[in-house]
């Protein structure tokens, strides 16, 4: 059993000991925590998690209790808050004895974070019993050190495009997050909270609700993480300008130029020097807030690309827009700390002014983002650790742009992320999950991204060789015939296949996103017999999930086993469908090309089906606009 244990986050520190615990009914879970500052009732929720999982992995029902008045031989499972002998915050000690298990820990997270370490060897070495399986009701004897590498350990949900999950599907993922020691979500907004002052600018969007976010705010504490809240507050606020009514604010209310080429008819930034801006955000930073108990905010202030272009042109000409952009930030900072909050923002305009960073406030967060696996965190984390700045590094799950994934490019950037936010003393690790260009990718595609960053923030060392298919398949998936795991780490490099290396998108979702008259971008980059051998792989990973959906759906403990089949389906048929399109266009002789009505047909299907899926865990907001993407194929 030894050899065979899995676990996610893997330990820093794991021995084995010889013997086993056997795990008798009429055992109590102890809870101690002495002291009125942390009375065990702090306790109460880590003892019902491995309650439960007693229950399930063994089918044992083990009371708990806050008295030390009990015989030792009855307790089964000790909880114990023990700073003077567990040095590290968030650290706890495991053991496991033949007499008895005791988790020792510095605080109530490290007690969370012991049991989750304790379920997953529960259900590995119990048996799972509510399978009708012969559980073994004994587990091995180990002792556990550990603690995290990151004090903040986080997912950002990008909810704005055009994605918006149900209560309950964010409610389902931070529980699994919670599970693999995540600490920290955000939820990633631009217009999709709902503003009672401001209704027109989310009223199609099925935004969150404040009654929402307490909920949520609730949920995540009882699970040791926090829920910071995002409103993107100066680039990425179009949603808003693009209604009449705030439209005058906008930098350039006509529109401007991108950066890489090319034109946007709509605004996109807000105006630093109009006083309406502050007062606007005034006006959301007072709504929003009180939803949340964290102490943070992050206020974004990412890719102010059109600043300068527009109404404070001859400011930045004067000034400079490096100061234009910074003496804005600072008024937001300003704001933030009058509501007693402590900033974050994106970090990718303020590094391209390096005379800048030292001005700063020193109680900021910066966030170092990346998205590339050679992306540069190296010199832009020096940077900010020069400057004697708290920061954070933000990987992402790169599954946006990709419907499938990028694998190995994912997993490049979350270890480069890591490695060199230890290596310049990053306080934090935020896992970034966006939903660019009509969020086609189903959720269990970020389920990789999300297990990996939670695996190498929590301790890098210990986990650079996690075997990923095999732990996605167990963890994530909870299926039991390992198909799962295999087939999201495969589908998600059928991409490389093509031959063409684009930054921040796979080139089979850029087929998706492209007119067949824009395809002609392709022909002198893309080689057909690539795409056939692109199509051949997709096939070839796909065909273990046909052969094996309804053990997966039978065996998986999963409520929505059913429905990730399904997801990961319209997955693989999006990405044939992607190498049809290619092999029209670039095949002249279309030799394996499909013809344009069995095209448009499957195109239909496509979009049928993307609907379905959708709607089973997001809200309708936002659908219309996504699946005007496909339509416009």
């Amino acid at each position: 059993m030894t050899s065979e244990l899995l676990l996610v986050p893997q330990p820093r520190q794991l021995t084995f000991q010889p013997g086993t615990f056997a795990l008798h009914e009429e055992r109590l879970i102890l809870l101690d925590a002495p002291g009125p500052s942390a009375a065990p009732h702090r306790l109460q929720f880590s003892a019902q998690r491995a309650q439960q999982t007693l229950q399930q992995s063994a089918g044992l029902a083990w009371s708990i209790t806050a008295s030390r008045a009990v015989p030792l031989p009855q307790i089964g499972l000790a909880l114990r808050l023990t700073p003077e002998k567990v040095a590290r915050p968030q650290g706890y000690e495991l053991t496991i004895t033949p007499a008895s298990i005791q988790i020792n820990a510095h605080d109530e997270a490290g007690v969370f974070y012991g049991v989750c370490t304790l379920n997953q060897i529960l259900a590995q070495a119990a048996g799972e019993a509510s399978h009708g399986e012969t559980s073994r009701k004994e587990i091995p004897c180990l002792q556990i050190v550990d603690w995290p590498d990151f004090p903040a350990r986080g997912v950002m949900l990008d909810v704005s495009r055009d994605k918006v999950p149900t209560l309950q599907t964010v409610c389902d993922l931070v529980d699994r997050l919670a599970s693999w020691k995540i600490n920290q979500v955000q939820l990633y907004t631009e217009h999709t909270f709902a503003y009672r002052q401001h209704p027109v600018v989310w009223a199609n969007a099925s935004p969150f609700t404040g009654e929402e976010i307490l909920i949520l705010d609730a949920f995540c504490r009882a699970r040791h993480v926090e829920l910071v809240p995002n409103q993107n507050s100066f680039g990425h606020l179009h949603r808003w300008l693009v209604h009449p009514a705030y439209r005058p604010l906008a930098e350039c209310p006509n529109g401007y130029d991108w950066p890489w080429g090319g034109h946007s008819d709509e605004p996109f930034t807000i105006c630093p020097a109009d006083p309406g801006s502050i007062q606007l955000i005034r006006e959301m930073y007072d709504e929003l807030l009180p939803h949340f108990s964290s102490s943070l905010l992050n206020i974004g202030c990412d890719e102010t690309w059109d600043l300068g272009q527009g109404r404070s042109q001859a400011e930045c000409a004067s000034r400079g827009t490096g100061r234009v952009y910074l003496d804005f930030l600072l008024q937001l900072y300003r704001e933030a700390s009058a509501r007693g909050r402590r900033i974050q923002f994106w970090g990718d305009i303020i590094i391209q002014h390096p005379e800048l960073v030292q001005e700063l406030p020193k109680d900021v967060i910066a966030l170092a983002w990346g998205y590339e696996a050679n992306h540069p965190f190296d010199e832009n984390c020096a940077q900010f650790a020069a400057a004697g700045l708290e920061f954070y590094v933000c990987p992402g799950t790169s599954s946006w742009n990709s419907i499938a994934g990028r694998t190995t490019n994912a997993l490049g950037n979350l270890l480069n992320a890591a490695e060199n936010g230890l290596k310049y003393g990053a306080s934090g690790y935020l896992n970034t999950d966006w939903g660019d260009n009509g969020h086609w990718q189903p959720l269990p595609v970020s389920y990789l991204g999300f297990l990996a960053g939670a695996a190498y923030s929590w301790a890098l060392q210990a986990n650079r060789a996690l075997d990923i298919p095999t732990a996605l398949s167990r963890f994530a998936f909870e299926d039991p015939t390992q198909t799962l795991g295999v087939l999201a780490c495969e589908l998600g490099d059928v991409y490389r296949q093509v031959g063409l290396d684009t930054p921040n998108n796979s080139p089979l979702a850029s087929i998706l996103h492209t007119s067949l008259a824009g395809l002609e971008h392709y022909k002198d980059k893309v080689q057909a017999e690539n795409i056939r051998r692109t199509l051949a792989a997709v096939e070839a990973a796909s065909a273990p999930l046909a052969a094996n959906a309804a053990e997966i759906c039978r065996a998986s403990r999963r409520p929505d086993a059913a429905l990730i089949v399904r997801e990961f389906n319209f997955v693989a048929h999006a990405l044939r469908h992607a190498c049809q399109r290619a092999l029209f266009f670039l095949d002249e002789n279309q030799a394996g090309a499909a013809a344009p009505a069995a095209l448009q047909d499957d195109l239909t299907l496509l979009i049928q089906e993307h609907q379905t899926i959708w709607l089973e865990r997001n809200r309708p907001g936002g659908l219309v606009d996504s699946v005007a993407r496909f339509a416009k194929l």
